[in-house]
């Protein structure tokens, strides 16, 4: 009993150096306790559990009972390759629609068994991605009486096979179910296509989920799968990982919804986790700190959130601060 209890100490502290050099050892910090509310927990990041710790079973999104309607929280538009844009949950998982219920009026149909394959989406909560009109977002009365969220009169879903963010598992499952698009129609491939021929290169449809741009004054800068910049708050912090930028400050700067390592081009690796925050929404990090976008910017290539109040700033491939004052 006594090796056992050497061995269990011992790796206890082996995964207490993993973290700190990952998230902060630098900073002074040697140990886990202590930290705030909201303070991350990389083991949670997708790659490893598929958010167990909050209804993302092993086995894949809503593996459980899928009795119990999981709420959506902040919306997000993602840029697929295959489908351009899709509506994805504050976690970064995609959101389906069923032909089989209808928009007009609406009227969910997926029940019992149904439901755990397609875990009903929660209206509770539930706010538009930036840039969508939220007279989008409603909700339908579901048989039990639960309230389901439903964009352009559809009611929404998640996949249980869906076992991290991004993935599109349940694209055209039995040709009854589909991706949502931004305006609650089925996502379908070349929705961008139009965009692509106007807007040339930068559109970034078929970018990275994070890569690199070089910018004319700023030089190399991080951007989304769409093109758009991506920004670092100062008054943030990496270690402990807390945030200053809540309720209408994430009106202004959205959240970078997860990305997985693959899904990533010409960028640092280190302290690559997922935040999650205090109000429920989950955030990618670099070198530990959270990272957004900046609504100002309407189009790829714009760096309007550049230096704003003196705290905002583009981010480097290695994950710092560009261009702010030293």
């Amino acid at each position: 009993m006594k090796t056992w209890g050497n061995a269990a100490r011992a790796l206890t502290a082996a995964a207490v150096l993993a973290l700190t050099t990952a998230c902060g050892q630098e900073q002074g910090e040697s140990t886990l306790g202590g930290q705030p509310a909201g303070a991350v927990n990389p083991a949670g990041a997708p790659a490893d559990s598929g958010y167990g710790s909050s209804g993302y079973a092993s086995g894949g999104y809503g593996s459980g009972s899928g009795e119990e309607a999981e709420p959506a929280g902040q919306l997000a538009v993602s840029d697929t390759k295959q489908l351009g844009k899709v509506v994805t949950d504050s976690e970064g998982f995609t959101l389906y629609r069923f032909d089989k219920d209808s928009s007009s009026p609406p009227r969910a149909t997926c029940e019992g068994d149904c439901a755990k394959a397609w875990p009903v989406v929660s209206a509770d909560g539930a706010k538009a991605p930036a840039g969508v009109d939220a007279s989008l977002l409603g909700e339908v009365t579901r048989a039990d009486g639960s309230k389901q969220l439903t964009l352009g009169g559809w009611p929404m879903y998640r996949y249980a096979k869906d076992t991290k963010p991004g993935d599109l598992n349940g694209q055209g499952v039995g040709g009854t179910w589909f991706a949502a698009a931004p305006d609650g129609k089925k996502a379908a491939p070349g929705a961008g296509e139009e965009e692509s021929e106007n807007g040339g290169e930068d559109s970034g449809t078929d970018a990275a989920g994070l890569s690199v741009r070089k910018d004319p004054k700023l030089g190399e800068i991080v951007v989304d799968s769409r093109g758009m910049t991506v920004y670092r708050f100062k008054k943030d912090s990496a270690w402990p990982m807390k945030t200053a930028c809540t309720g209408a400050c994430l009106e202004k700067w959205p959240v970078v919804a997860p990305v997985d390592k693959n899904d990533t081009d010409g960028i640092n690796l280190k302290g690559f986790v997922t935040f999650n925050r205090p109000d429920g929404i989950k955030q990618q990090t670099m070198d530990c700190w959270p990272l957004y976008t900046f609504a100002g910017d309407s189009e790829p290539g714009d760096t309007n959130g550049q230096g704003v109040g003196g705290t905002w700033y583009a981010v480097s491939p290695e994950g710092k601060l560009v261009g702010a004052p030293k």
